[in-house]
């Protein structure tokens, strides 16, 4: 029976090792816990349209990443007018099921930068949860089943965007950061009941940002940002625990977590330590008010200020701006800030000057969210501008064109000691070697010809891209 025993033994050391269960390899947003990293992946570093193509479907529009639980493949899409969560097959990309979230009206969003699928779902091995700015939050079993939803009016999301952020799971219970200009608060719900365990106001009205889950001394965190400020949520009530001052007018880039602490980086128009003057009190604009309503439209003199910050400010979406929009716009440029930075754990209230161990502004990025991997922090900004900072010391180790030309949507994602970096435009995939102290670039692989907004995920040795139509499985077949 020796053999027996040391099968068992073998058993219990593969089911208890990290990422043994294939069912939560990439979970959400970024992978696990928003990393980003697939450990003990190995995808190619060659990839096109015509390489190491494992499959290859067609798929309805939407901005949100695939992710991975059990043999399935799930994101949400926009199809014929109606908001679909669809699972495909991770083997051959079979459609398995799709489920719909019913949506009276679909949410504003950018003609061509937003989707109203643009939130991807997360999962906890047995449960999937969707967010749709549209129509609210909803969980299906594995089979696409809805077991419960919670109903919300159309996101009124800055600048006319759409949502951008995404649910995450944690200890049972699903967290989604719900900053729109209407109602905004982060909200705590029993993924088997459907329930609202707790859920907390905040002032900031607008961002795209997923929060992440900090291990603290003190016990497990939310980790939120938002306009003005970072701020800590005690996992079990909800508590505000500490805050970081300090922050971009509306945040894209997500926080992410590596050993014991907590980066962040991102650059958003309109901080006042980047802005050339000031905007002026709202009795200039009334300059232009032709109808004497004490308001700006869009079609009066006044508007021309605004050089295409109209649908920002204009909260509401009336289409027209107030003195109490203009003023809240305004203290949001005053007290916005641009930078990346690295936070340690176990501060109280405002731990902007005693736990942040180094910031910095150079190489933010803009829509994408950094990576910490081999003891760097790694950012990439439009134009393909890769930058590293060392995250013990926080020196710059290099900011260089390193990876393809043109817009970053897509974060970075990394496996084998290698970083992916996916363009915007035309879908062009660099991979950099991770580590060193100059970028070395492994492969400058082909364009895949379609937009890539969403980011890829890892699984299987295989690296799944979303494109404007179609999602890639690449890997050995």
């Amino acid at each position: 029976m020796r053999w027996l025993s040391a099968l068992t033994l073998l058993l219990i050391l593969h089911t208890s090792a990290p990422c043994a269960d294939p069912t939560l390899a990439w979970p959400r947003f970024r992978g696990p816990n928003g990393t980003g990293i697939a450990t003990d992946e190995k995808p190619p570093v060659e990839v096109g349209p015509d390489k190491n193509v494992k499959w290859k479907i067609t798929v309805p529009g939407g901005l949100s990443s695939p992710i991975v639980v059990g043999d399935k493949l799930v994101l949400t899409a926009l199809d014929g007018g109606t908001l679909y969560t669809i699972a495909y097959n991770r083997a051959d990309g079979k459609e398995l099921w799709r489920s719909k979230a019913p949506a009276a009206k679909l949410e504003s969003i950018h003609e061509t930068e937003g989707s109203p699928a643009a939130s991807t779902s997360a999962t906890d091995g047995t449960h999937i949860v969707s967010y749709f700015g549209s129509c609210g939050l909803f969980c299906y079993d594995l089979k696409g089943k809805e077991l419960w939803k919670i109903e919300m009016p159309p996101a009124l999301t800055l600048g006319g965007y759409g949502s951008g952020v995404s649910p995450i799971i944690v200890d049972g219970v699903v967290i989604l950061l719900h900053d729109e200009a209407a109602d905004p608060r982060i909200i705590a719900v029993d993924i088997a009941t459907g329930k609202v365990k707790w859920e907390q106001k905040r002032i900031s009205r607008g961002g795209f940002s997923t929060p992440v889950v900090w291990n603290t001394p003190t016990g497990k965190q939310v980790a939120a940002a938002g306009h003005y400020k970072l701020i800590g949520y005690d996992l079990k009530d909800g508590a505000e625990r500490w805050f970081i001052k300090g922050m971009p007018t509306a945040s894209c880039a997500s926080p992410i977590v590596a050993g014991d602490d907590l980066y962040f980086a991102a650059w958003a128009p309109g901080a006042a330590d980047e802005m050339p003057f000031q905007p002026p009190p709202f009795k200039m604009l009334l300059l232009g008010d032709t109808n004497g309503d004490g308001a700006i439209a869009k079609d009066e003199l006044g508007a021309e200020i605004l050089k295409g910050f109209f649908n920002s400010i204009d909260l509401n979406k009336d289409g027209k701006i107030t003195e109490a929009e203009w003023d809240e716009a305004r203290a949001l440029v005053a007290a916005a800030k641009n930078s990346a930075f690295a936070l340690k754990p176990g501060g109280d209230g405002d731990v902007t000057e005693s736990h942040v161990r180094w910031r910095h502004s150079e190489g933010l990025p803009y829509v994408p969210t950094g990576i910490v991997y081999e003891g760097q922090f790694v950012m990439v900004k439009d134009g393909g501008i890769v930058t590293a900072y060392d995250v013990a010391t926080g020196n710059k180790l290099y900011s260089k064109r390193a990876a393809a030309a043109g817009k970053y949507y897509a974060s970075p994602v990394a496996a084998d000691g290698k970083i992916y970096f996916t363009s915007l435009g035309e879908g062009e995939i660099t991979v950099v070697k991770a580590g060193g102290n100059t970028p070395e670039v492994v492969a400058q692989n082909p364009p895949l010809g379609e937009r890539v907004g969403a980011t890829p995920a890892i699984a299987d040795n295989t690296l799944y891209v979303r494109t404007a139509g179609h999602l890639y499985a690449f890997g050995k077949k």
